[in-house]
C-alpha cells in the first residue's frame, strides 16, 4: 500500500463549525489533523483560506458538486456554483483535487444514465486542468444497488472516465451497498486516490436517502478498514468522516485518527 495522508472531512463537524469556526480548527489541530476536506467552500473560500493557515491546517481535497447539472442534488431550489466558480475557489485554498459527493439514485440504474454522469464529470475534469485542479467522484450506497450487466454501477462509472479523473471510495457506503471492499480496490486499482475511513455495525443497513443510525469510530465497527487500507494501493487521502454519530463527535474523531496513526499514518 501507499502511505496515505490522515485527513477528516469537515462535514463531520459541520455544526461545530457553525458555532465556532477557529475553535472547531484549534480542536482538530490538536488532535493532529494537518489535512482537512472541505465542503460548500465556493462562497466562503475566503473565510476558509485564512482560518485554515491560522491553525496550520490544510484543505487539499474538497466537496463540491460537478456532475450534478445545475441544480442543488439535495434541494432543487438552491443554484449550484459553476465549475469555473469551484475551480476558482479550490484555488484559492490550494486544493488539488475536488471530488463530486452526490449523484442521484435514478441516474445510476441504466448504462445510458452512468455514461452522461461520466461524460458531465470528464467535461468538468477538462475545465479543472485549465486551474491545475484535478476532479473526482465520491460515492455512496445507490452505486452499488443495481447491476448493470453483473457488474456495479460505479465499476461501469469507472471505465467510462477520462484516466485523469479519480475516485474517492467511501469504504462504509460501498459495504452498505452490498460490495466487497477489499475486492473492488483491487478492481478499480489506481482510480482511487482516496478513501473514507468510516465504520459502522450496519445494522440497521441504511437505507437509500436515509441517514444511518450505526456509524462508530472508525476500528469498531464491521467495515474492513483495515483489509481496506491495504488494498488501497494508489490512495493519497485516508479521510475519517461521520455522516452522524450519536456519541461524543471528538471522541469519535479522536479514535479515527488514532486508528489511523497506529498504522503509522500522518
Amino acid at each position: 500500500m501507499t502511505n496515505p495522508a490522515i485527513s477528516i472531512q469537515l462535514w463531520t463537524v459541520r455544526d461545530e463549525l457553525t458555532a465556532d469556526l477557529d475553535g472547531t480548527l484549534a480542536k482538530l489541530s490538536a488532535i493532529g489533523f494537518r489535512n482537512v476536506e472541505a465542503f460548500g467552500f465556493v462562497s466562503r473560500a475566503d473565510e476558509l483560506a485564512e482560518a485554515f493557515a491560522r491553525h496550520g491546517i490544510s484543505s487539499p481535497t474538497g466537496h463540491a458538486s460537478l456532475a450534478s447539472g445545475t441544480e442543488n442534488p439535495f434541494d432543487s431550489s438552491i443554484a449550484v456554483p459553476t465549475p469555473e466558480e469551484v475551480f476558482a475557489a479550490a484555488n484559492k485554498l490550494g486544493m488539488t483535487t475536488v471530488f463530486d459527493p452526490f449523484v442521484a439514485p435514478d441516474r445510476w440504474e441504466t448504462l445510458e444514465e452512468i455514461t452522461k454522469t461520466a461524460d458531465a464529470l470528464n467535461a468538468a475534469a477538462a475545465i479543472g486542468a485549465t486551474y491545475g485542479v484535478k476532479v473526482g467522484y465520491h460515492n455512496h450506497n445507490q452505486e452499488f444497488l443495481k447491476k448493470i450487466d453483473g457488474r456495479f454501477p460505479l465499476e461501469v462509472f469507472a471505465e467510462l472516465l477520462d484516466p485523469a479523473v479519480g475516485l474517492e471510495l467511501d469504504l462504509y457506503w460501498a459495504s452498505a451497498g452490498g460490495a466487497d471492499v477489499v475486492a473492488l480496490l483491487d478492481g478499480l486499482g489506481d482510480r482511487v486516490v482516496a478513501l473514507h475511513v468510516k465504520d459502522g455495525t450496519l445494522e440497521p443497513l441504511p437505507s437509500l436517502g436515509e441517514i444511518p443510525t450505526d456509524q462508530v469510530p472508525a476500528g469498531e465497527g464491521v467495515v474492513a478498514l483495515t483489509d481496506a487500507l491495504d488494498a488501497a494501493r494508489f490512495a493519497e487521502y485516508a479521510i475519517i468522516e461521520f455522516d452522524a454519530y450519536p456519541g461524543d463527535i471528538w471522541q469519535g474523531v479522536t479514535t479515527g485518527y488514532e486508528f489511523l496513526s497506529a498504522r503509522g499514518l500522518v
